[in-house]
């Protein structure tokens, strides 16, 4: 068994933290697990990638283009930005939440448009776009990582106990993160049903 999930986004959306989330719940079920990471400028919104690969021999963290099984992307560009990753056989959960970057905002670059972006994707992949920040926000802005993650687990994605992600979450953060997190972990697979 080999797993391999790219999580994309812009820096401060906590890409990073899921990561490692994920990470420890996978070492809980007792795979070897690598994680590398790409970060831009997280002060200024720059592009954060992260690979994460578990299963029974997995040595490099590295994921070559066309392998990834699973793409959480936080932000709809990045996810267009990292399709080189997605094959047939991967699936996208997006985050249809754009977050604009200082060129976009002075109008020195567009935006793409959402529904291109989900066309451009779904020309790869099966690809599920939904605003999971505006779900996140009723609980705590910043637990959208997580929320999504509750989501690809309700959807068959994550080949995780769902026992093992809560105590991801319980080694990875704060005692007093840990509430409002496993809610948001049980809203995403609600929202998935």
């Amino acid at each position: 068994m080999e797993f391999n999930l790219i999580i994309t986004g812009v820096g401060g959306q906590g890409g990073l933290t899921l990561s490692r989330i994920i990470g420890n719940a996978a070492m809980k079920e007792g795979y070897n697990v690598r994680i590398g990471e790409t970060l831009g400028m997280s002060q200024r919104y720059g592009s954060v990638l992260s690979y994460l690969r578990f299963g029974e021999e997995v040595y490099s963290p590295l994921i070559e283009e066309g392998e990834a099984d699973l793409m959480l992307a936080l932000e709809p560009a990045e996810a267009l930005r990292n399709a080189r990753f997605l094959s047939g056989k991967s699936y996208a959960i997006v985050n249809a939440y754009p977050i604009h970057t200082a060129t976009t905002l002075v109008g020195k670059e567009e935006y793409p448009d959402l529904n291109d972006v989900q066309k451009a994707l779904k020309r790869i992949c099966p690809v599920e776009m939904m605003d999971f920040q505006k779900e996140a926000d009723k609980i705590n802005p910043r637990t959208l990582g997580v929320l999504m993650l509750g989501y690809a687990y309700g959807r068959g994605l994550v080949p995780l106990r769902k026992e093992s992600l809560i105590e991801g979450i319980k080694e990875t953060l704060k005692a007093k993160l840990w509430e409002v997190n496993i809610l948001a972990l049980e809203r995403g697979i609600e929202l998935a049903r």
